[in-house]
């Protein structure tokens, strides 16, 4: 099984700065500790996500490190001019030596599209256009399109990206009834939900490869949770109640602003020992947090598990020692 790291690059209530250099600084420990991929959220005017241009944070992310894995989950694709995010996509898989993997999505927050000027009624259709674009213009020298929201007529592209024909895509999944799709295009998917919801998930999935007799290597499936590592379960646990109520303050900031409430308030309860209570998260010793796993694997039949390793006010130190204990003392029991 891989490991891999998801970040909303939220709010830790410290200067911008010093929050962007800090994960940077957590960014080169997860390619020394061994993960596979680094994930980063895109969102906009909301304290749940500071990196709101991910393609100038990864900019970075691709000059300070030089094994991980790492791309958005996923870029907003209404959001972006499809030529620009083109060029975009090429010019960092250029610059990060064919590292870059591509997550695709909509965008789930009705205010923040209409922030940018949208309608969130239209913007599944405007995602399935620019999908099409991007996946055109990653591997034409030469782009053609008309569609109902863009067309384009003999548009030279000249940037190209090394992974050929275009940088794996990542895809967020959280109902089965979705899964198609992405198994029929070997897509790698990041679950959310909880156990019996993931091992539909998952079980949706290669239920699709079947039916479609797929013999191409099976994609990374896994899960996306809350992980607070310390050397006591009762350290863990303090970092954990203190940084999640944090963290859920920024998840639920845009929506108080507009006097209502997220679909899925029930999966974040106002504490993390009700978060943990319920799987959705794990804050412990080494031998706490790889127990969970194992048994959230052995149920599910995931693949690769995605940790959130820093969230809300957690400090870099202790982000940084949960990473050195999930290397040292959960990763090796996963090898095999």
């Amino acid at each position: 099984m891989k490991f891999g790291v998801f970040d909303h690059l939220d709010d830790g209530k410290i200067p911008l700065g010093q929050l962007y250099e800090n994960r940077l600084k957590l960014i080169e420990a997860y390619e020394h500790a061994g993960f596979h991929a680094y994930h980063l959220a895109e969102h906009h005017s909301t304290p749940l996500g500071m990196g709101a241009s991910p393609g100038i944070f990864m900019s970075a992310i691709a000059q300070r490190t030089k094994r991980i894995l790492f791309g958005p989950l996923v870029y907003l694709l209404p959001f972006y001019h499809p030529i620009r995010l083109i060029e975009e996509i090429c010019m960092l898989d250029q610059m990060s030596n064919g590292r870059y993997q591509l997550g695709v999505g909509r965008g789930v927050s009705p205010f923040e599209t209409k922030f940018y000027g949208l309608d969130f009624q239209e913007t599944q259709e405007i995602y399935h256009e620019a999908f099409q674009l991007l996946m055109q213009g990653l591997s034409s020298d030469e782009l053609t399109f008309k569609g109902k929201k863009y067309n384009f007529e003999n548009v030279p592209m000249l940037l190209r990206p090394v992974q050929k024909p275009h940088p794996p895509l990542w895809y967020g999944l959280t109902l089965p009834q979705s899964a198609p799709w992405p198994a029929a295009n070997d897509v790698n998917c990041v679950i959310l939900g909880l156990r019996d919801g993931i091992k539909a998930c998952v079980d949706a999935y290669h239920a699709e490869r079947k039916r479609l007799n797929k013999t191409t290597p099976l994609p990374l499936l896994g899960p996306s949770k809350h992980v607070v590592i310390a050397d006591t379960d009762e350290e863990a646990m303090k970092i954990a109640r203190r940084a999640y109520a944090m963290w859920r303050e920024s998840f639920f900031w845009l929506f108080k602003r507009n006097n209502t409430e997220p679909r899925i308030t029930a999966a974040l309860p106002p504490t993390f020992d009700e978060l943990m209570a319920m799987g959705n998260g794990v804050a412990g010793s080494p031998q706490t947090v790889r127990n969970w796993i194992k048994e959230e694997a052995a149920y599910t039949g995931i693949n690769y598990f995605v940790s959130w390793l820093a969230f809300g006010d957690m400090t870099l130190a202790e982000s940084s020692r949960s990473v050195e204990l999930f290397s040292k003392e959960v990763m090796p029991a996963f090898a095999g």
